[in-house]
């Protein structure tokens, strides 16, 4: 299958639509900010709070008749452009598909090297999230603002989260295997100093911190990488920035470092290397208010302060890791520990790990994206993820009566990065949306993907969909039959790009994994029938034990929109603290809703128990997948990275593939 790398068949007709889109952009844009200057966010409704001189409001006075004068002016070029622009989308393609040619511009990950599936198996990490790119007048009414800023910090901190070093901690102990690591930050800020003692939610793992320098940080770090030598080890097997620490049962399993135990530790004040004070400046422009940085908050992993490092569970990989590469890239400075007591996990019998994270996953293989409407805030997303993905496809949909019942006027908003490449791809639009939905083309992506090969020169491909349903509440019937298309949809894709038949298998499937935004929760009693569908009999949900009910450590991924700003939540280390306790969920989380009790947002936290309404998920299958491999999730993740730039908090899941052979 051939993949599109440009929206249009021809040269020509790329260029009457550029001309088309000239014509209708400057109306646009002026209607964009028209309407967005009278809806403001709480970030600046406070900072208005403040002014006695009512500036903003004399601006209105004077910007307002300017902003209409020039509305009207451009609106005649507008309509030409419509009628130029709406009848070419029925030669427009679903998507566009990007792959990155120069491979010295991924920055901070190492170059993934071909699975033979000749060991013992491999694992893959995909990750999901509704960015909320939408036009910045729409944005506004979920709270957030900045489209275009958003989306070069959300895709900067995405690339720099996946490519963080990932650490894998050895206990070496016969009596105790549970590790308590310390936040550098709480050792060094005034307000964090009794994290140390506060509850953490059961079965809630923790992330441990330690001062990551970014990217292009250099490589002449002798005395550092001395240092990290002494806790660090490499693997074979691992992915290339991988690093193992071993932790004995010697004095209680206590690795002390003077400067991590003391109250003056020093923090990093060197950034990647494209990191300018200009650029620092205005990707936080707008971002994270109403917050003083503190030296405890990191809002991503270049920032100047320390940042969290994921515990993962020990696994066996592929590939071979350079040990002067790992530790000019790590700096340790936090202080690991053995608990005194262990903390028991609500379910004891959950086969994988789970936590509620700072940072996207190291080594993340696949990212699906939701509402990514704006087309050039996904411009500058996509060459924000090509630092880390190879290969990208943005701008799926259709546009106008092209493919659908109704005239669509924004795309999908999906959007997929990999590292792997892409084999095959195809887009469905559901015919049945309504309201304000069924002006966008909201819809189905499906990836067939490449992952490695056998010594028998058999090709080891992947499935992966992402979708996003209709979200107006009570619409429980448009979503049902969402899931039933997609269900078709999926099994066609399959069978339309299998090359392979049972008794000469040409390829061999290692997972087939759904994502995406479902707008529906597994405990609201009034999405029963969702939560009842014949789609959870097929696949399975890492956080749910059934219909009506999610496993206790699985928390809502739906931020409440007015807090967004609030200081407990507007970064991804206060963020994680915040939903780590019952009441700070109750407080900043939209929980699920019910009939028996009132519209109340409060009344209903009050009244309903459960740790927040659940919408983003990540779903996995082991039918037709290869009879002979087995597929288990390793790691499922709740992340709070991109706080104050999206009102979702985004999923992330590892999975195994167990080849059942012994390692060489």
């Amino acid at each position: 299958m051939v993949l599109y790398t440009s929206p249009f068949p021809n040269g020509f007709l790329s260029a009457l639509h550029s001309f088309s889109w000239g014509l209708i952009f400057p109306c646009y844009w002026l209607g964009d900010r028209l309407v967005a200057s009278f809806v403001p966010t709480t970030y600046e409704k406070r900072q208005r709070a403040d002014d006695p001189c009512y500036f903003h409001a004399l601006c209105i006075f004077i910007t307002t008749p300017i902003y209409l004068a020039l509305l009207v002016i451009s609106l005649p070029f507008a309509i030409i452009g419509f009628l130029l622009w709406s009848p070419l989308q029925s030669a427009r393609r679903p998507y566009v598909y990007s792959r990155l040619q120069d491979k010295g511009q991924i920055n901070g990950s190492t170059l993934l090297t071909e699975w033979k599936a000749a060991s013992n198996g491999k694992s893959f990490c995909f990750g999901s999230a509704n960015v909320c790119l939408l036009p910045d007048s729409l944005a506004r009414f979920n709270n957030v603002f900045n489209t275009q800023t958003r989306a070069k910090e959300v895709g900067r901190r995405i690339r720099n989260g996946a490519s963080r070093p990932q650490i894998k901690i050895y206990i070496d102990s016969p009596t105790n295997t549970s590790i308590s690591a310390a936040s550098f930050s709480s050792l060094v800020s005034p307000q964090s100093g009794d994290s140390n003692n506060r509850a953490v939610s059961a079965g809630i793992k923790r992330t441990t911190s330690m001062e990551y320098k970014g990217d292009n940080s250099g490589s002449n770090n002798s005395e550092e990488s001395k240092d990290a030598k002494v806790g660090g080890e490499t693997n074979e097997g691992e992915d290339g920035n991988t690093c193992i620490v071993r932790i004995g049962g010697e004095d209680n399993g206590h690795i002390s470092d003077p400067e991590a135990d003391g109250t003056g530790g020093q923090m990093n004040s060197r950034g990647p290397a494209d990191r300018s004070p200009e650029s620092e400046a205005e990707s936080l422009k707008g971002q994270t208010p109403n917050h003083k940085q503190k030296e405890g908050d990191s809002g991503s992993l270049d920032s100047y302060t320390a940042s969290r490092e994921s515990l993962v569970k020990a696994r066996a990989g592929d590939g071979t890791v350079d040990q002067s590469t790992v530790n000019s890239k790590l700096l340790y400075k936090a202080s690991l520990m053995k608990k005194t007591s262990v903390r028991k996990k609500k379910n004891t019998d959950e086969a994988f790990d789970h936590e509620i994270s700072a940072f996207f996953p190291a080594n993340l293989d696949f990212l699906c994206l939701q509402e990514v409407f704006d087309k050039r805030a996904a411009e500058k997303l996509k060459e924000q993820l090509h630092h880390y993905f190879e290969y990208v496809l943005y701008d799926v949909g259709v546009y106008s009566c092209h493919g659908c019942c109704t005239f669509k006027f924004v795309n999908s908003g999906l959007l997929f990065a990999s590292r792997y490449p892409v084999m095959d791809a195809a887009y469905h639009c559901y015919p049945n949306g309504k309201g304000t939905d069924s002006l966008a083309s909201k819809g189905a992506l499906f990836l067939k993907v490449q992952v490695g090969s056998t010594p028998q020169d058999q090709r080891i491909v992947g499935y992966i969909s992402c979708t996003h349903l209709q979200a107006l509440a009570g619409d429980t019937t448009v979503r049902c039959e969402q899931l039933d298309l997609l269900q078709d949809w999926l099994s066609d894709f399959r069978k339309s790009t299998s090359s392979s038949s049972t008794a000469n298998p040409e390829e061999l499937v290692a997972f087939d994994v759904l994502c995406g935004d479902l707008n529906f929760d597994n405990c609201s009693s009034d999405d029963k029938l969702e939560q009842q569908h014949s789609l959870f009999t097929r696949y399975k949900d890492p956080c749910r034990l059934g219909p009506g009910e999610d496993k206790s450590w699985a928390i809502g991924t739906l931020l409440d929109p007015e807090g967004l700003y609030d200081e407990e939540v507007c970064t991804p280390d206060n963020l994680q603290k915040t939903v780590e306790s019952e009441d700070g969920r109750k407080r900043y989380l939209v929980f699920p809703t019910s009939k028996t009790h009132g519209s109340s947002q409060k009344g209903r936290k009050a009244a309903l128990k459960g740790n927040g309404r659940r919408i983003d998920y990540m779903l996995y299958t082991e039918e037709g997948l290869y009879l002979e491999w087995k597929v288990e999730v390793e790691e499922f993740s709740f992340i709070t990275q991109l706080a104050g730039l999206t009102d979702h908090l985004p999923v992330a899941m590892r999975l195994m593939v167990s080849t059942g052979e012994e390692d060489p």
